[in-house]
């Protein structure tokens, strides 16, 4: 059963920086895709970011440019580092496979992005 614990969220003014991470169990991590996504009250969860096993990235428009996801294999952790923050990104965050998986969503960590 993969288990995924986020953390790194909080309070950031506009212009800001995060630092996201993702510590994964459950899985031969190396080859797995990971990706992040977010939700905000009474929208969809939405995609943001994937790493694949061969460090390949994609992004949302939305994020590109601002936004870079990472991985360190031997921590089986995923990252997101999140500069130039606006007030939009504000969401809670999750990691999950890619394509997600329903039974492997973790509890997130809220990111507020407010002055």
């Amino acid at each position: 059963q993969v288990q995924v614990v986020e953390s790194g969220g909080g309070l950031v003014q506009p212009g800001g920086s995060l630092r996201l991470s993702c510590a994964v169990s459950g899985t031969t991590f190396r080859y797995t895709v990971m990706g992040w996504y977010r939700q905000t009250p009474g929208k969809e969860r939405e995609w943001v970011a994937t790493i694949t096993a061969g460090f390949t990235t994609m992004y949302a428009d939305s994020v590109k440019g601002r936004f870079t996801i990472s991985r360190a294999n031997p921590a089986n952790t995923v990252y997101l580092q999140m500069n130039k923050l606006k007030p939009e990104d504000t969401a809670v965050y999750y990691c999950n496979l890619v394509p997600a998986n329903s039974a492997y969503w973790g509890q997130g960590t809220q990111v507020t992005v407010s002055s």
